[in-house]
């Protein structure tokens, strides 16, 4: 979703892809968020999920970037629905100011937006995560594996209720001794990182959006020191992708123990199988305000954790055993 990118707002060129399974091309459009695919994030997990349909159906595909102002997302989300587009997916939840008022001008489009639910239109699907598991299976796994019996995330105000419930719940589910901190922030997470290791925090959970490279910064500091405390434990961390990217190094991917992934290459696949299909996906997110799409979780395997611990990764039937367990649907 940021820009990591040197790719021009305008329309990514028309490609198409193909496969035996089906027998008339169908258009696909994505308005993919700031940076377009490249950015180690958002767009780049929605152009997996395109490469992954694109070995089950046969469809045409059409790109546009945004510059990140509502009135372009708007522009670009027009210019889609003007085209024969079976469905036009947008990427992130900040389109959802414009997808709204659209979804009503283009009665007759279909449209899917990636991180929002927010949207009342029965031509509007909404893809979500399930929030709370991806922050248990990091809070779980946080507890095996931290040294000093402290375990913290970080987080920001609009996002706590959800992350740190999952996070303290996965934490007590692990070993019920060890103790959790939350932090909150609204900027860059670096500042809240070196107050939480000052406290003898040895594992952090980094559950904002952005760049994770100024949080490393800081636990690599932290942890090569020569001032430290010969007592002190080395901290590791455990984020969330697509929502953090990082420039993986040989000096910050030792301290990098886990990652939870929302498994958005797998919801874009589905939308793209359901348009194919004439289709969407359209289970009831909340039936009162009339809002559907699906909500993407542990058991359906569109959240899952990736273990680059060694230590960790002996442990990882249990980690996956007592998630299942505790959101079995």
């Amino acid at each position: 979703m940021k820009l990591r990118a040197a790719i021009a707002i305008s329309a990514i060129a028309l490609s198409v892809f193909t496969a035996p399974t089906a027998s008339a091309a169908t258009n696909i459009c994505i308005a993919y968020d700031t940076g377009g695919p490249g950015d180690r994030a958002y767009n780049d997990a929605t152009l997996a999920g395109v490469k992954k349909a694109q070995n089950q159906y046969t469809f045409t595909f059409e790109g546009v970037v945004t510059d990140g102002t509502n009135v372009d997302r708007a522009k670009r989300i027009r210019s889609l629905a003007t085209k024969s587009c079976a469905t036009v997916i947008a990427v992130g939840g900040e389109y959802a100011k414009v997808i709204g008022p659209l979804a009503i001008e283009f009665p007759n489009t279909q449209f899917a937006i990636i991180g929002d639910a927010s949207i009342a239109a029965l031509n509007v699907t909404s893809i979500t995560f399930a929030d709370t598991e991806a922050a248990f299976l990091a809070g779980y796994s946080a507890a095996l594996s931290t040294k000093s019996g402290k375990v913290a995330m970080i987080t920001t105000p609009s996002n706590a209720d959800g992350y740190e419930n999952g996070f303290l719940l996965g934490v007590n589910a692990a070993k019920k001794n060890v103790r959790s901190f939350v932090k909150y922030t609204a900027t860059e997470s670096a500042v809240s990182t070196k107050a939480l290791i000052t406290l003898g925090i040895d594992v952090i959970y980094d559950a904002t959006t952005g760049s994770a490279d100024g949080l490393f910064e800081a636990v690599v500091k932290a942890n090569t020191s020569k001032t430290r405390k010969k007592s002190a434990q080395d901290v590791s961390v455990i984020i969330t992708e697509p929502d953090l990217y990082l420039t993986v190094t040989p000096t910050t991917s030792k301290y990098l123990i886990a990652s939870v992934v929302k498994r958005v290459d797998i919801a874009v696949s589905a939308i793209i199988g359901k348009a194919v299909n004439n289709s969407q996906l359209s289970d009831v997110l909340d039936a009162k305000a009339g809002i559907y799409g699906h909500r993407y979780g542990i058991a359906d395997k569109g959240i899952e954790i990736v273990i680059k611990s060694k230590t960790l990764a002996a442990q990882s039937a249990a980690i996956n055993a007592a998630a299942s367990a505790a959101y079995a649907r």
